[in-house]
């Protein structure tokens, strides 16, 4: 099982809002309310890690042992939208999200297969990472910079911790995996040409709810990330070159294979097809 190394490995780097955010720090002068607005948009973004660890245990009954982990990813995205919400009940108590607005992310998601559910959310732990570290920078009040570059940092173990899940699936299930995993790497690598910036809190996932099926849709301004990314904290082409690096250097890895560009990667995802169509055909 993984489940008892990556909880212990988490542990010991896991932060505290009680010591590890310097609350004293706080300087009215360098928040603006505009700022302040988009803390609350993260919050309640970030609330909707529960209706997505829902999925994930409804999608993996079969597999106890992630399951097992999710206990400790739902812990911590949830401390995450806590803190943001600390800090607005602290200094901007006008714009803390209310009950009703954080309920409402709260929706059921359509069956996915595990698989390429897997590989959406390690991509989505990759491009949070880098939102949060471009979202420090723009800020100038230094304790919401330090609470950023915390959970951030959150943000990238967990992406290690899917990674070993990913690495797992290959070795039981080889080339149905891989597949998978490139085919959403794809899609996930691509979406600076697309123009819009995939993530799972924006990507349609209840049919019967559509177009209020996705997370973003169900913020108190649906405009909101794209406004936050393009105008706000500026996350151009150079922090999305490192989102698809890392994404394009992890699968390199993952798959044993140097994957330096999206291209490359696209010729060993139609290579993957190929392989797996054979295997499935009729004797």
């Amino acid at each position: 099982m993984l489940y008892p190394e990556i909880f212990k490995s988490l542990e010991r780097v896991r932060w505290s809002m009680a010591d590890d955010v310097p609350w004293d720090r706080f300087d009215a002068a360098l928040l603006t309310d505009e700022q302040a607005r988009t803390i609350k948009m993260n919050a309640i973004t970030e609330w909707s890690a529960l209706p997505a660890t829902e999925m994930f245990l409804r999608d993996n009954l079969h597999d106890s042992d992630f399951s097992a982990f999710m206990s400790v990813w739902f812990y911590e995205e949830q401390k995450h939208s806590l803190v943001l919400i600390d800090y607005l009940r602290r200094f901007r108590p006008d714009l803390a999200p209310t009950e009703d607005e954080l309920h409402a992310v709260r929706f059921e998601f359509d069956p996915a297969p595990p698989l390429e559910t897997l590989m959406l959310h390690f991509c989505g732990e990759i491009r949070l990472n880098h939102w949060y570290r471009c979202a420090s920078d723009w800020h100038t009040e230094p304790v919401i910079k330090h609470i950023y570059n915390l959970i951030s940092r959150d943000e990238a173990r967990h992406g290690g911790a899917y990674l070993q899940y990913m690495k797992r699936a290959v070795h039981r299930m080889g080339d149905e995996a891989r597949g998978a995993f490139a085919k959403i790497g794809m899609l996930m690598a691509s979406s600076g040409r697309s123009g819009k910036p995939l993530h799972p809190t924006n990507l349609h996932v209840n049919r019967d709810l559509y177009p209020q099926d996705t997370v973003q849709s169900r913020l108190p301004d649906p405009e909101w990330l794209e406004h936050w990314l393009d105008e706000q904290i500026r996350f151009g082409k150079e922090w999305e070159a490192k989102v698809v690096a890392m994404i394009l250097k992890n699968l390199s890895i993952l798959f044993d294979r140097t994957l330096d560009t999206v291209q490359e990667l696209n010729r060993y995802r139609k290579e993957l097809s190929g392989r797996v169509a054979v295997t499935v055909q009729p004797a």
